[in-house]
């Protein structure tokens, strides 16, 4: 242990509890093809860049940006249908994620996840010091509603974290299960809807029925904005009061603010490309299905998962990027053994992918 000046002993290691924990990294390897992390293959257009630069130009930069980000509350409360008091913003779902563990979590506190689901939900768990469950899925991916149910009974979580369209499986929750789990659970109820544009279903709405649901949105994908990281929330104005007791001051910066207030303006135009990906979704996966050798699984998002099914699936991944596309491997990861997840690219860009995974299970 290093000491200091004034002979001190200097305490630098982390903390015991996250001595197993691994960064979060999604792979981001350089590949003609990139297929990975569920962006969208198209640019914003550039009606949006154009106004987006005359904003930022006009910008006073000198001052702290609006703390509170009314203005853009507003105009988030409009697009979504309900009242601005009913919206916060945060600098993208992850950290409005972390601001809900730093709220109702913590010591003594747990949170449940029913995985395979979104990393980052056990991720900021453990990072926020809150007990980690984790309930397990069907091994088709879907909710065992009962047994869910009954684990929230028993366990009586702080947090029950949720995620429809899920990632990495895609497939969605129905409003009767959604309900049961609300009933059931005695904490928050954490509904991440980071692909919702693509299944045409939000359950926004159920926040009037259920005060401890919460449910998280994300500009990242069907907004074609995944480099600005914005993500926003619909809760009861109680709960959003909890979240601004623990946020930074001035977390969202004027460069943010002014960014989504244009991309509002654009929205028509930002979310143009969600039915041609849907369209390109359907077709990947009806190919996938005719593969031999794959399982692919039904996805509400814009992406596919599917299996391997006598194959090694960190080989097939190699093999796909060894011929130049990059996707997902999920292997390594509890109950997905084989499995790899392909985000939906341009008509091209899936050619490329399933040429290339002809070759992969051709080569085994």
């Amino acid at each position: 242990m290093p000491m200091s000046d004034s002979g001190v002993e200097v305490r630098v290691g982390g903390r015991a509890d996250l001595s197993d924990l691994q960064p979060y990294r999604a792979p981001q390897q350089d590949a003609p093809v990139k297929l990975n992390t569920n962006e969208s293959p198209y640019p914003p257009p550039e009606a949006f860049l154009s106004d987006l630069r005359d904003r930022v130009a006009g910008l006073v930069l000198h001052r702290y940006p609006e703390k509170d980000a009314a203005e853009v509350r507003e105009s988030l409360a409009r697009h979504a249908g309900t009242l601005t008091e009913r919206v916060w913003v945060a600098n993208g779902s992850n950290e409005l994620f972390m601001q809900l563990l730093l709220a109702f979590g913590g010591a003594e506190r747990k949170a449940i996840t029913f995985e395979p689901t979104y990393a980052m939900h056990s991720h900021v768990t453990r990072v926020s010091g809150t007990r980690l469950l984790r309930g397990r899925r069907n091994p088709d991916h879907t909710l065992h509603i009962e047994a869910t149910v009954e684990a929230i009974r028993v366990q009586r979580p702080d947090i029950v974290f949720l995620c429809s369209p899920n990632n990495p499986t895609g497939n969605s929750l129905s409003q009767e299960e959604l309900s049961a789990i609300c009933e059931a659970a005695p904490g928050i109820v954490l509904l991440d809807e980071a692909y919702a544009e693509f299944s045409g279903k939000s359950f926004a709405p159920m926040i009037e029925d259920f005060d401890h649901l919460v449910v998280t949105r994300s500009f990242s994908k069907a907004w074609r904005l995944a480099g600005a990281r914005v993500g926003y929330l619909t809760a009861q104005p109680w709960l959003i009061e909890e979240l601004q007791k623990v946020s930074l001051p001035y977390h969202l910066s004027a460069f943010t603010q002014a960014l989504i207030l244009v991309a509002l303006k654009h929205s028509a135009e930002l979310l143009s490309t969600v039915e041609t990906i849907r369209y390109e979704r359907d077709r990947l996966l009806r190919e996938l299905s005719t593969t031999r050798g794959i399982t692919a699984f039904p996805s509400d998002a814009n992406f596919i998962f599917f299996s391997c099914d006598s194959a090694d699936g960190s080989v097939v991944w190699q093999k796909l990027l060894d011929r130049g596309v990059l996707v997902r491997d999920f292997s390594d990861v509890t109950g997905c053994s084989g499995s790899l997840r392909v985000s939906i690219g341009t008509p091209e860009q899936d050619e490329r992918f399933l040429e290339a995974l002809n070759d992969a299970l051709h080569d085994l």
